[in-house]
């Protein structure tokens, strides 16, 4: 167990948001090496990684409510 007193520099970071919901869920996955690269040639790589996951999931939702017609 970290000693947090002795060493304070080990105290979790307690992270704030102004989000509605919390990033706190995290997702693993595996790229090729190029295709990591120009991820991170971005600026906010992550929030534009977020966005198209977004965008992927809405577009599939529409699909699947307009077959339902």
């Amino acid at each position: 167990m970290p000693n947090y007193e002795e060493k304070p520099y080990l105290k979790k970071h307690q992270f704030t948001t102004d989000r509605e919901e919390p990033l706190t869920a995290k997702i693993t996955l595996r790229l090729p090496p190029s295709m990591l690269e120009k991820l991170k040639s971005l600026d906010n790589y992550p929030e534009f990684v977020r966005q198209a996951i977004w965008d992927a999931l809405n577009n599939l939702e529409n699909s699947k409510d307009s077959t339902e017609d």
